[in-house]
């Protein structure tokens, strides 16, 4: 056997065993060359047999006839550029005339199968481009977030999108967002990245965790106040509400409308305040929303002061900086007057594997009908997978790396010298002890027997 057999042997074998058991090394390595010869080769029969390519001019045609020339074939998009990334390719097209971006979208599932990728899928960037995103690879199996992101104020990146891109929830462009997710669906894996994400900014967190707290008192130095039952909840929200009354008024004192102050600078919300003037965002956190919203009296007047409270922040909240994050497993008309009122001014809808497809419906329903398909074809083993949406219509599949408690625990712990000491929440602000608490048991003991 000479030596280049036994280097091409090696090549192959190593080429193999990346793809089994590092797939995005193998990408990096081998997979990126081969993909992209691949498509360059196969591009032009691929684009002709899934219809994307438009006949010949009428000028080329009556040219052709008068020099007595083939007719000329028929055009595909024309490649305006071939970019590697690493999760896939990116492919830019520009299409000829008389063909639509949706033609592009409608096909993606046949050029996955014909350039040999994992996934495809496109996006319209202006009007006759179109950008196809290619994966090389199943990049949810194992998430890995990348190391540069475009983190920034009120902007964190919690998850991993199929097509490889990040996706980041933005408190400025999607104010107050729905989480949706059954038992063991990563529904808290994802809110721990989000806690995470928020730790290292200048931002006040506030949670209600009515499972008594043990979701997220243990983040609870980094935390400005927190609610463990109804009752606290309802008056953390009042206070919630009293303050962005103060806000509003504060905002109004600054506005500073006069013929010679440019309407850019006319405040109309707290980001046009100038910096030393602004309030802290806060960012609420509520647990499991049913907790709040059920009661076992048909009037409750507590149930309908806190349900109140969420669709006046709801409503008002977003120009005082204050910003809705709501977790629960089902968010119908069965939990109550409000639900649905409240459910409409959450425009940013993030939903895990679910139990039945009505609980689909509640997040996705009145925005998309693939994205309820969707959420309900997430099988029980990929813990993590969910689907993002907006009341835009579009559609994700993301997943959270995993972030274990100890770890988001340890982050906000790190960063508790930010949390920002607000007066109207100093009751609710969490108690913290140098030492833990004695262990509750969780069964009697048996007496000793001589």
């Amino acid at each position: 056997m000479t030596a280049f057999t036994v280097a091409l042997v090696l090549v192959v074998a190593t080429a193999g065993l990346l793809r089994w058991r590092r797939p995005a090394w193998y990408w990096m390595t081998f997979g990126v060359t081969v993909a992209t010869v691949r498509v360059l080769v196969r591009y032009a029969s691929v684009m002709d047999a899934c219809g994307l390519t438009v006949p010949p001019a009428r000028w080329r045609l009556a040219l052709a006839r008068a020099t007595n020339r083939p007719v000329p074939e028929s055009r595909p998009p024309r490649i305006l550029r071939l970019r590697p990334t690493r999760t896939g390719l990116g492919l830019r097209l520009k299409l000829r005339p008389g063909q639509d971006a949706f033609d592009v979208a409608a096909a993606t599932d046949r050029l996955r199968h014909s350039f040999g990728m994992y996934g495809v899928t496109s996006r319209e960037l202006r009007s006759g481009v179109v950008e196809v995103r290619m994966t090389g690879y199943d990049v949810l199996k194992r998430v890995q977030m990348p190391a540069n992101t475009d983190t920034r104020l009120m902007r964190v990146p919690v998850a991993l999108r199929e097509d490889g891109s990040i996706h980041y929830r933005d408190y400025q462009a999607i104010p107050h967002a729905l989480t949706l997710g059954a038992t063991e669906s990563g529904k808290s894996v994802y809110q721990r990245n989000l806690v995470a994400g928020l730790a290292p900014m200048d931002v006040a967190l506030v949670g209600i965790d009515c499972k008594q707290g043990v979701e997220l008192f243990p983040l609870a130095r980094r935390f400005s106040a927190l609610a463990d039952n109804p009752d606290t909840a309802a008056e953390l929200l009042d206070a919630l509400v009293t303050r962005m009354e103060g806000v509003y008024q504060l905002i109004r004192a600054e506005q500073r409308i006069t013929s010679g102050v440019p309407d850019a600078e006319i405040a109309a919300d707290i980001w046009d305040l100038p910096e030393d003037l602004r309030p802290t965002p806060i960012v609420v956190l509520v647990d499991e929303v049913a907790e709040l919203a059920l009661s076992t009296k048909k009037n409750d007047p507590r149930r309908d002061r806190i349900i109140r409270a969420l669709v006046r922040l709801a409503q008002l909240g977003r120009a005082a900086g204050i910003y809705l994050e709501i977790c629960g497993q089902r968010f119908g008309s069965e939990l109550g007057d409000g639900i649905t009122m409240l459910r409409a001014q959450l425009t940013g809808r993030t939903a895990h594997r679910v139990n039945d497809e009505t609980s689909a419906k509640m997040a996705f329903g009145d925005i998309s009908a693939d994205a309820v398909l969707a959420a309900i074809q997430i099988p029980a083993e990929m813990r993590g997978v969910a689907i993002a949406g907006d009341s835009t219509g579009g559609w994700h599949r993301i997943r959270a790396p995993h972030t274990s408690l100890r770890q988001a625990v340890n982050t906000c712990n790190r960063h508790a010298d930010l949390t920002p000491d607000l007066p109207e929440l100093a009751p609710f602000r969490p108690a913290l002890t140098g030492t833990p608490a004695a262990p509750v048991p969780l069964s009697k003991t048996a007496p000793v027997r001589a």
